[in-house]
């Protein structure tokens, strides 16, 4: 679990977090750049959920993301080193991202002791790599046709942070 100034990071709990998470996985806008299409039935979501509570503690570590009591998305690392997060557009522009994300690279570094951590965004999706960078992310390369969501492929463009740039960015 973690804590921040206005966001509690918690493990999944399936039947509680069912109803939001849906809410948020079936918006074609804030699936517009996840690597899945919106969900479009209740079994989909339900894997999703079922998969992320089933991550081993050595592979990696992701989260519910809540500000008032609300879920309002998720944060993570499905797999070590690779971040992940995924936010009701109801919150974007508030910071809450970079809150979220900025605790879960610091939990990866500080407790986890990962040598870097990395991410791939959709090119198009020009807030998430702002986001990335504003936490110290840099670009490392960009790849074509990385991604089949559902009958179209998209590209990527890769990010990553050593533990030396967080230690130095920390310092």
């Amino acid at each position: 679990m973690i804590r921040t100034p206005r966001l509690l990071l918690r493990p999944v709990r399936e039947a509680d977090d069912f109803a939001a998470m849906h809410a948020i996985l079936c918006q074609p806008r804030a699936m517009a750049y996840w690597s899945t299409p919106p969900h479009d039935a209740d079994d989909q979501t339900r894997e999703w959920l079922a998969n992320m509570a089933a991550i081993e503690p050595a592979l990696g570590e992701d989260f519910i993301v809540e500000f008032e009591g609300r879920v309002i998305g998720k944060a993570g690392f499905y797999r070590f080193p690779d971040l992940g997060y995924l936010f009701d557009p109801a919150v974007w522009g508030r910071g809450l991202g970079r809150e979220a994300v900025g605790a879960v690279i610091a939990r990866g570094f500080e407790v986890h002791n990962l040598p870097r951590i990395t991410a791939d965004v959709d090119p198009r999706n020009k807030a998430s790599m702002g986001l990335l960078q504003r936490l110290g992310l840099t670009e490392t390369h960009r790849q074509a046709r990385t991604w089949l969501v559902g009958d179209m492929w998209c590209d990527s463009v890769y990010f990553a942070m050593t533990r030396e740039d967080w230690d130095q960015r920390t310092a």
